[in-house]
């Protein structure tokens, strides 16, 4: 039997600090393996996703507040509140905030997948009790496959030099 899948705010978990936090709302074995979602806030030009790609979902993206630059294979968009992306699976892909601006945002997989640790295993190497090593050793479990994207790192960085000149 089919149910429906339902967060309250109170049970919303929140991984992340007060430049990148991530809003853990649905996960896939919540919702029969529709979709998992979650909710970033990123604080002015803050980084969200390194590039990656996933082999098993698309994923959406939805701008609730600010902007963000997202990469789609090698070129780079700014998407404002309101508007949206739809990555497939296999393509390259990562978002931060704009330049000189924060953002609010959901994101959505579909079909869903077990994403909830991935987002756990990156607190613990925020803070210092996991490691790289144990991210690069988990990309297949949770469908996070990293990629090398310069062109990426190279408009963040120079978006970054932009915004601390202005």
């Amino acid at each position: 039997m089919e149910h429906a899948a339902v967060v309250q705010p109170s049970d919303v978990e929140v991984i992340g600090n007060e430049h990148v936090s991530t809003h853990l709302l649905l996960d896939a074995s919540s919702t029969g393996g529709a979709l998992s979602t979650l909710e970033v806030r990123l604080d002015l030009g803050a980084d969200g996703a390194a590039p990656h790609f996933h082999t098993r979902s698309s994923e959406f993206f939805y701008v609730i507040d600010g902007e963000i630059q997202i990469l789609l294979d090698d070129r780079i968009v700014t998407v404002g509140a309101g508007g949206s992306a739809v990555v497939p699976k296999r393509m390259t892909h990562a978002f931060g905030a704009a330049p000189g601006t924060s953002a609010r945002l959901l994101i959505a997989l579909t079909p869903g997948v077990e994403r909830f640790d991935y987002f756990r295993l990156l607190g613990r190497i925020q803070d210092g009790t996991a490691t790289l090593a144990d991210l690069a050793a988990s990309q297949e479990l949770y469908d996070n496959h990293f990629v090398d994207a310069p062109n990426w790192w190279q408009e963040r960085t120079a978006g970054r030099t932009v915004a601390a000149q202005a």
